[in-house]
């Protein structure tokens, strides 16, 4: 059995190297930091600075809109429900302090963040009667659907 010598095609050219040669050496200095440092290549950013966002379900037939958003730990005070034009906007605020102190041991810990959902609305959507309930933790709107306007015509006067 013989090996095919493969010729790099940069051979002769000082400091250039194969575009396959390149990408193997980038993909072991990619394994190598991963194995020093597992979580380096996340992005936890978003966590550290406190921002996050809720999950939100949003639901139609055709009597209603129904929206839900999970907001575990979030005082009903500090929720801000709004619509602008044909949009639903849900603002709120986390702020959660849990203190242990036990003989020889003393563990704080503060969870907080701001969040900002917008949520389209669809066309006949009544915007001005929301049913809003909030319970374990769980924001559920009710937006009734209007009644379509039927077609009307309209009488061209000639002048």
């Amino acid at each position: 059995m013989s090996f095919i010598h493969w010729r790099n095609k940069s051979e002769g050219r000082p400091g250039e190297m194969s575009p396959l040669f390149a990408l193997r050496s980038e993909v072991d200095r990619l394994f190598d930091s991963y194995l020093r440092e597992p979580l380096s290549s996340l992005d936890l950013s978003l966590w550290r600075s406190g921002k996050w966002s809720p999950a939100v379900d949003v639901a139609e037939n055709d009597k209603e809109l129904t929206v839900r958003a999970e907001l575990p730990g979030i005082d009903p005070k500090d929720l801000d429900v709004s619509v602008s034009g044909n949009q639903l906007v849900l603002r709120g605020e986390k702020k959660d302090t849990s203190e242990i102190e036990e003989k020889g041991f003393h563990q704080c810990e503060t969870r907080y963040g701001s969040f900002h959902r917008t949520i389209p609305l669809p066309e006949g959507v009544d915007t001005e009667n929301i049913d809003a309930q909030y319970a374990h933790g769980v924001l559920t709107l009710r937006l009734a659907k209007t009644a379509p306007t039927a077609a009307k015509r309209v009488e061209v006067k000639v002048k």
